[in-house]
């Protein structure tokens, strides 16, 4: 199983649904296991916990950034 893939499909569906979102702060492994379709073994989906938190953290700083420089520049 590709984890990197899997982290993937996972943020992709979470930042485009607010429930999965809300679910996922409260329970990560159990949104992760629905939206993945899985049950995967305690070690694979903590790697991907922790990747989906990180590249989320990562998105949303960069969303902020870009907000930033496009303020300014006015």
């Amino acid at each position: 199983m590709d984890v990197k893939e899997q982290i993937k499909k996972a943020v992709d569906k979470i930042t485009g649904d607010r429930s999965l979102q809300e679910q996922f702060q409260k329970e990560p492994v159990k949104a992760l296991e629905s939206v993945l379709g899985v049950d995967l073994p305690d070690d694979v989906i903590n790697q991907v916990v922790e990747g989906v938190k990180a590249k989320l953290t990562v998105d949303k700083v960069s969303d902020t950034v870009g907000a930033l420089k496009g303020f300014l520049k006015k």
